[in-house]
C-alpha cells in the first residue's frame, strides 16, 4: 500500500511534456466583422500567430502555464488578454473583439491601456479575470467575496456577501449576467436587502467580470452604487468535457460540449450542493443551511450575424435549527431568536444578438423569481399553531424586454434602448408584536402588481488623436405604482464622462450623473389588516446625484495605479416611519426587511477617496492594493446625518501570488476594515415580558442611531495551489486557510434574558412585567482551512 502512495506522488509531481493551444477569433466589436492580418502575440515572447480571412487564429505548441496574450492591428487599439490557462485537455478558445481609433490611420498601430477602459466610463470601472477569482485566498471561488479586493467595496459581518459600495446600501448594487439582469447572486439573501452567505455563480462559468462603482453607462438602470457585468464563456465545441469541484462549503460537477454536429450550438451546466449543515452539525452549532444551485448557458450561432444565448440561475436554499445544541448562553440565544426558512430564486433569459454593417442590436428577454417563507414559533414548537410567532410567505416576480441598438457614424459611437417590465408582488404575513391577552397579532395579504418602463440614449466621441473621450447620456424611467413615478420627466437621469490622456501611460477622467432607483418591493407592497397600500402616494424613486473624478497610471509591466475622489447626494430615501430611520440603515440580517410604513423624507450622502495598484500577471507575480477612505451618512426624523450601519470609514486589502516552476502557485490576502457603527438597545422596553415572548431578541433604541462603534477587524489569508496537467485531463488541489491567526470580528453585543435551571426566564424581582436582562458579548471569524479539488477533462 505504501508503495503504491509513493509510486501515485512520484508519478503526479514529474513535469509534463504535451503542450497546448490558444485559438480564436479577431472581429470588430462593433459588427463583428471579421479582422483579416490581427497580429496575436504572446506577451514577452515571440510566439505568434496572424488572423486568416476569418479572423481565426491557432497558436500551438504551449506548454501547460498562464500566459498573457497581445493582439494588434493597424487602426484598432492594442489590446491585452491577461492569464489565460493553456492545458493538454483543453484548448483555449477565444472570441477578441477590438476597439476601432477614432481616427482614420492606415500605417499606426493604436496603444491603449492594456487594463479595461471605455468612452462611457472612463474611470471607476475595474475588470477581474477567471484567475483572479479562482485562486484568490479566502474566496474560495465566490466572486461575491473576490471584489471585496476592489477599492470602494466593504461589507458586513465576515459570514455575509453584503456588498457595501462607496458608503451605499446593500440593495443598491445591480448584476447582469451576458446582458441578462439577475436580481439575486447570494443563497440565503435579504428579501429586500440584497445579499447573503454565499454566492451562487459558478465561477467556471465566468470568463471576466466587469465591475463598475459609479459613471453608469445609460443602458444600466436602478442602480446607485455599482453595477455588476459577468461574462461568461462558451461551452467547449469540440467535445464533452467536464468539470467536478470540492470546495470550502459545497460539490459541484459542470458538464459543457456541442449540441450539433455542424458546431454551432454548445451548453454549459452545472449543479452544487452544499454540505455545511454536516459540518454545522459535526461541529455543534444550534442552525444547519443547506443550499443548492444551478446554472445553464447555451448558444447558438447561426451565423457570423446572428447568434440566441439562453441563461439559467436558480438556488434552493433551506434553514433549519439543531435543537440539541441548547447547552450554553449563546445557543439558547440563537435557537430563541432565529427563525427558519425556505427560499428559492430562478432567473432565464434569452439574448438574440444581430450584427449589422456599423452596429450591435441586442434584444433581451428574461423573467426572474424569488419565492421566500420566514417563520417563528415560541421555544421552537413548530407543531403548536397557538405558538406561532411570525409567519412571512412572499414572492416576487419580474418579466423584463429590452431592446438596444450601438452602432457608429461619422466617428460618434451612438447608442439607444427601450425597457418594459412587468412585475408582482405578492406577500402573506402573520406576526406577534406583543404576546398578551386581547392583543391582536397584525395579519395582511399584499398584491402588487407594476408596469415599469425606461428609455436610453448615448453618444460618445474621441477627439485630438482619441486623447480626449468624451461621452453624454441620458435615461428616464418610470411605472404605474403612483403619479409621480409614472411620469418620465420626474426621473431624468443625464451623465457625462470626459477622460484626457496625456500619454499612453497616464490620463485624468471626470464624470457626473444623477441616477435613480426604485424602493424595494417590500415597502412598495406594503398593506395593513384593511388591504390599504399605506406607501403608494408617499414613496418616490431614489435619487442619487454622483460626481467622480481621478486619474490613472498604467505601466509596461501590466501595473495600473489610480486614485479616485467621489461624492453622492441622496434625496427621497425611504423613512421607516415607525423606526424614525433611513431605509439605509435597514438590512444586513437574514429574512425579510422594509414590510412597513414609510415615506421619501430620508437624505443621505457619501464620500471619499480611493487608491488602487493592480499588479496583473508579470514574471508570475500579480497583486493588487487597495485603500479606501469614505464616510456615509443618513438623516433621521429630526434631519439630523448620522452614520449608517455600514460606516466603516476605513478599508485596506493587500492580495499578492507568485507562480513558481512545476505549477505551485502561493498567494496571501490582508486586509482590515474599520469598525462598524452600532445602536444600542432599548432595555427597558425589550424586557417587557409581552414583547420579549413575542420576539426573542432586544429592540434597538434608534433615538441613539448608530451613536457607538464596534473595533477595526483585521485579518490574513493564504492559498497554496498545485496543478498537473495530463494528455487529457487536468487535476488541481489547493490549501485555502481562510482567517489564519483566528482574528475575531466584534459584532454589536446580543441582548437576552437571564434563565432558570428548566431554561425559562427570570422575572425582574423590581418590576414582575418584565425579565431580567444581561448583554452577551459577540464576535464573528473562525480560523477555516479548506482542501480543495477540481478535476477537469
Amino acid at each position: 500500500m505504501k508503495t503504491s502512495i509513493f509510486t501515485l506522488l512520484f508519478f503526479l509531481t514529474l513535469p509534463m511534456s504535451y503542450a497546448g493551444i490558444i485559438q480564436g477569433r479577431v472581429y470588430d466589436e462593433i459588427n463583428n466583422e471579421a479582422i483579416f492580418g490581427a497580429t496575436v502575440i504572446v506577451q514577452g515572447t515571440s510566439i505568434g500567430a496572424v488572423t486568416d480571412l476569418d479572423g481565426n487564429f491557432i497558436i500551438s505548441d504551449l506548454e501547460p502555464n498562464l500566459y498573457n496574450i497581445e493582439v494588434s492591428y493597424l487602426g484598432y487599439e492594442t489590446k491585452v488578454i491577461f492569464e489565460l490557462q493553456v492545458t493538454n485537455a483543453v484548448p483555449v478558445r477565444l472570441n477578441i473583439g477590438m476597439r476601432e481609433s477614432s481616427t482614420e490611420l492606415e500605417t499606426i498601430t493604436i496603444t491603449s491601456s492594456p487594463f479595461r477602459r471605455s468612452s462611457e466610463s472612463p474611470l471607476s470601472l475595474n475588470t477581474i479575470g477567471l484567475n483572479e477569482i479562482q485562486r484568490s485566498p479566502g474566496g474560495n471561488r465566490d466572486i461575491s467575496r473576490v471584489v471585496q479586493l476592489l477599492p470602494g467595496v466593504s461589507t458586513g459581518v465576515a459570514f455575509r456577501n453584503d456588498l457595501l459600495i462607496r458608503g451605499g446600501a446593500p440593495s443598491e448594487n445591480r448584476f447582469y449576467l451576458d446582458d441578462v439582469e439577475v436580481p439575486v447572486i447570494n443563497h440565503f439573501t435579504t428579501q429586500g436587502a440584497s445579499g447573503g452567505s454565499n454566492g451562487l455563480i459558478n465561477v467556471d462559468f465566468i470568463n471576466n467580470v466587469d465591475f463598475y462603482s459609479g459613471a453608469f453607462p445609460a443602458q444600466r438602470g436602478n442602480a446607485l452604487s455599482s453595477i455588476f457585468e459577468f461574462t461568461q464563456r462558451e461551452g467547449r465545441t469540440d467535445r464533452v468535457g467536464m468539470i467536478a469541484t470540492v470546495g470550502a462549503s459545497d460539490l459541484g460537477l459542470t458538464l459543457e460540449g456541442p449540441l450539433s454536429k455542424s458546431k454551432k450550438t454548445s451548453f454549459l451546466m452545472s449543479a452544487r450542493r452544499s454540505y455545511l449543515q454536516l459540518l454545522f452539525k459535526a461541529i455543534g452549532l444550534p442552525f444547519l443551511p443547506t443550499y443548492n444551485d444551478f446554472q445553464m448557458k447555451v448558444i447558438h450561432k447561426f451565423n457570423a450575424k446572428n447568434d440566441l444565448t439562453f441563461i439559467g440561475l436558480g438556488a434552493i436554499d433551506n434553514f433549519v435549527l439543531n435543537l440539541d445544541r441548547n447547552e450554553t448562553e449563546d445557543e439558547q440565544f440563537l435557537l430563541g431568536s432565529l427563525p427558519y426558512f425556505d427560499q428559492w430564486n430562478y432567473t432565464t433569459g434569452l439574448r438574440y444578438r444581430r450584427f449589422t454593417t456599423n452596429g450591435t442590436i441586442l434584444l433581451v428577454a428574461s423573467r426572474s423569481m424569488l419565492g421566500n417563507r420566514v417563520f417563528k414559533y415560541s421555544n421552537n414548537e413548530n407543531d403548536n399553531p397557538a405558538a406561532l410567532l411570525f409567519d412571512l410567505n412572499s414572492r416576487e416576480a419580474e418579466n423584463k424586454l429590452r431592446y438596444e441598438h450601438t452602432f457608429r457614424k461619422a466617428g460618434y459611437k451612438i447608442s439607444y434602448g427601450v425597457n418594459y417590465e412587468y412585475a408582482r408582488y405578492i406577500n402573506t404575513t402573520f406576526r406577534r408584536f406583543f404576546v398578551s391577552e386581547g392583543v391582536p397579532a397584525e395579519t395582511y395579504e399584499a398584491l402588487l402588481k407594476m408596469q415599469k418602463y425606461g428609455l436610453y440614449g448615448q453618444v460618445s466621441k474621441r477627439f485630438f488623436s482619441d486623447k480626449l473621450s468624451l461621452s453624454a447620456g441620458l435615461r428616464a424611467d418610470g411605472n404605474n405604482y403612483n403619479s409621480n413615478m409614472a411620469n418620465l420627466f420626474r426621473q431624468l437621469s443625464p451623465r457625462l464622462s470626459a477622460s484626457y490622456a496625456f500619454n499612453e501611460a497616464f490620463s485624468v477622467s471626470a464624470n457626473a450623473g444623477i441616477y435613480y432607483q426604485l424602493p424595494v418591493y417590500t415597502l412598495l407592497g406594503y398593506e395593513d389588516e384593511s388591504g390599504q397600500r399605506l406607501n403608494q402616494e408617499a414613496l418616490k424613486y431614489i435619487r442619487s446625484n454622483h460626481l467622480v473624478g481621478g486619474f490613472s497610471y498604467t505601466t509596461t509591466t501590466n501595473t495600473k495605479f489610480s486614485l479616485e475622489g467621489f461624492y453622492k447626494r441622496y434625496r427621497n430615501y425611504p423613512m421607516l416611519i415607525n423606526k424614525g430611520i433611513s431605509f439605509a440603515n435597514e438590512g444586513g440580517d437574514y429574512g425579510v426587511v422594509g414590510d412597513e410604513p414609510a415615506d421619501a423624507s430620508s437624505e443621505g450622502k457619501a464620500y471619499g477617496a480611493e487608491f488602487f495598484v493592480q499588479q496583473k500577471l508579470y514574471k508570475n507575480l500579480f497583486g493588487i492594493l487597495s485603500y479606501t477612505y469614505y464616510r456615509s451618512l443618513f438623516t433621521d426624523t429630526t434631519g439630523q446625518f448620522k452614520p449608517a450601519n455600514w460606516d466603516n470609514r476605513h478599508v485596506l486589502n493587500i492580495s499578492f501570488g507568485y507562480k513558481f516552476k512545476r505549477n505551485w502557485e502561493l498567494g496571501a490576502r490582508w486586509f482590515i476594515r474599520g469598525g462598524a457603527p452600532y445602536t444600542p438597545f432599548d432595555i427597558a422596553l425589550s424586557s417587557t415580558q409581552g414583547i420579549w415572548d413575542a420576539r426573542g431578541q432586544g429592540l434597538l433604541d434608534y433615538t441613539q442611531i448608530n451613536e457607538l462603534r464596534l473595533d477595526p477587524y483585521t485579518q490574513l489569508d493564504v492559498r497554496v495551489d498545485k496543478k498537473w496537467f495530463f494528455k487529457k485531463w487536468n487535476l488541481q488541489l489547493y490549501l485555502d486557510i481562510t482567517n489564519i491567526y483566528n482574528s475575531q470580528q466584534a459584532l454589536p453585543p446580543n441582548l437576552t434574558v437571564e434563565r432558570d435551571a428548566n431554561g425559562q426566564p427570570l422575572p425582574d424581582p423590581n418590576d414582575p412585567l418584565r425579565y431580567k436582562t444581561k448583554l452577551l458579548n459577540a464576535d464573528a471569524g473562525t480560523l477555516l482551512p479548506t482542501i480543495g479539488v477540481v478535476i477537469s477533462l
